[in-house]
């Protein structure tokens, strides 16, 4: 991917350093890996869902995190003896450790995770701080 200069908006817009800290994190994630996959749905206006497919995964192998606007998900299978004694002839279900980051936009929070049937669901919503909504101004109420 090309470098963006942003130069041009620095002279015309005051805090938008913001804004190159989001492409820059939105260019590393270019770099991550495609596994496990995943679907980001749209709900309604301000719920979002991302649904992962974490197939031979329990919930106590997966870790879900917010920290900084990121939200991690990661996961790693614990040691099985078990494991280690079968014999595969064909593996095709992966279960290799992951972790992917999702940049969240201001005022996004996490508001549950689940796991069932080998996916991972994990509900967002956009929360409008009261200063931030629509205030309705009386009109001719000055006296």
């Amino acid at each position: 991917m090309p470098t963006i200069d942003l130069t041009p908006l620095y002279r015309s817009f005051i805090g938008s350093d913001h804004l190159a800290t989001l492409i820059e994190a939105a260019n590393r994630a270019e770099k991550q890996s495609s596994y496990p996959p995943y679907n980001i749905e749209l709900i309604d206006e301000f719920k979002y869902r991302i649904t992962m497919a974490v197939a031979g995964f329990s919930q106590q192998d997966v870790i879900v995190e917010v920290q900084d606007n990121t939200l991690r998900i990661a996961g790693k299978k614990l040691a099985d003896p078990k494991q280690a004694e079968r014999k595969f002839l064909h593996k095709g279900i992966s279960e290799r450790g992951f972790e992917r980051k999702f940049q969240l936009g201001d005022n996004v929070k996490v508001m549950a995770a689940d796991m069932e049937l080998g996916l991972l669901h994990i509900d967002l919503q956009r929360l409008i701080p009261e200063a931030k909504k629509p205030q309705r101004i009386s009109i001719g109420g000055g006296d």
